[in-house]
């Protein structure tokens, strides 16, 4: 490729969650700023999503935002973001994000988490994208989820394919890693 930063997007809550949750994502957001890289976010400075930009940001990353006009006032626009890009509908927000990034990371988060992971993961198995979908779930909040999954490539809902789709991680340097795939030419630290 062209030697550009990766560009990592980071799904994840933009709601009340335990402390853990954040220091994840600051530890991630840290990270993606220690490595020279850029960091695509959900466009919100609350909880998780405000922890991620803000250290990244702190670490040197650019960082960019994308959030849906019904959000701004909800979430809070990180304002702070060195690109902020307002969309019409959630559907945009999420091609921006789509499109504006080299993988994906999703760390623990709820219902708007998972859609974005399951659309950024069913799109990469479909051939859609060819970008890594990591899952960096360190303390096992998605068990019971991906226990399910997995269990239903036993009835042949979901092929081994789809399952091989989806990097799962336990620590940040892993999912960072995992992430370096998507441009070989990135070094990993």
């Amino acid at each position: 490729m062209n030697g550009e930063a990766l560009r990592v997007c980071v799904y994840c809550a933009s709601g009340p969650v335990e402390q853990k949750f954040i220091d994840l994502a600051r530890e991630l957001g840290t990270e993606i700023g220690r490595r020279g890289w850029q960091l695509v976010s959900g466009g919100g400075n609350v909880s998780m999503m405000g922890a991620v930009a803000e250290s990244a940001r702190a670490a040197g990353a650019f960082t960019l935002g994308v959030i849906p006009k019904a959000l701004v006032h909800r979430e809070v626009a990180d304002v702070d973001a060195d690109e902020l890009v307002v969309t019409d509908t959630m559907r945009e927000r999420k091609k921006v994000m789509e499109d504006r990034a080299d993988a994906f990371i999703t760390l623990p988060g709820g219902i708007g988490t998972l859609e974005e992971l399951f659309e950024t993961w069913t799109a990469g198995y479909l051939g859609m994208h060819d970008k890594p979908v990591v899952l960096l779930d360190p303390g096992d909040h998605y068990a019971g989820l991906l226990a399910w999954i997995d269990g239903l490539s036993t009835t042949g809902f979901v092929q081994q394919r789809a399952l091989d789709a989806l990097i799962r991680t336990t620590s940040v340097t892993e999912a960072l890693d995992a992430c370096a795939s998507a441009r070989p030419e990135v070094t990993l630290e």
